[in-house]
């Protein structure tokens, strides 16, 4: 029996760590669904859902076999630790914070899930100044590359516009029910 990865993807400024948090914490009963912590190049930050490690614990981890994904965005490092597979190869669904560049590269497979969170520009323009992490140019370079991802081919889009309740159960519903509904003719589901 196999599991599956659920990459979560979307724009700096949707709201996936949000829209995420939200399902996780109503999910938190369900061992068979696993939210995955990241790991990253970066200053520890409060409230982050990744761990930040140093550029040669990352390159130690992704030379040893510790990781199970690893990319890059934004010039820093992301990875996935190795025991993440072992969630997968034992039935359970875990899910990732991923990057749509790093989906696009992936060999389409049985065993993956692509979910995009969307949300009107002016809004992640908004969600990205109040957060205060980049400067006016870093910002206005997340946005003008969501380009590149116009095609992005994903199992499930959501939404985030509204309240963070309707994209967390959005989340939530396609995690309890909706992986079994993905079409098998999709381009991802080879």
């Amino acid at each position: 029996m196999s599991g599956v990865w659920v990459f979560v993807c979307g724009a700096s400024g949707a709201g996936k760590d949000s829209v995420m948090a939200w399902a996780q914490q109503r999910l938190a009963e369900r061992p068979d669904i696993v939210f995955s912590r990241r790991l990253v190049t970066r200053e520890a930050q409060p409230g982050a859902d990744d761990t930040a490690v140093t550029l040669a614990q990352f390159d130690a981890l992704r030379l040893s076999g510790g990781l199970s994904w690893h990319w890059q965005a934004h010039e820093l490092r992301y990875g996935i630790g190795a025991h993440y597979t072992v969630a997968v190869q034992e039935g359970r669904t875990v899910v990732v914070n991923g990057s749509r560049e790093h989906v696009q590269g992936l060999a389409p497979g049985a065993d993956i899930r692509v979910v995009q969170i969307l949300a009107e520009p002016h809004q992640l323009a908004n969600r990205l100044a109040q957060r205060g992490r980049d400067d006016a140019q870093s910002v206005h370079s997340r946005l003008s590359r969501n380009a590149r991802f116009d095609g992005l081919q994903t199992h499930h889009t959501i939404y985030n516009q509204g309240p963070l309740a309707e994209a967390g159960q959005q989340l939530l519903d396609y995690l309890t029910g909706g992986l079994n509904m993905t079409d098998p003719n999709h381009p991802l589901s080879a």
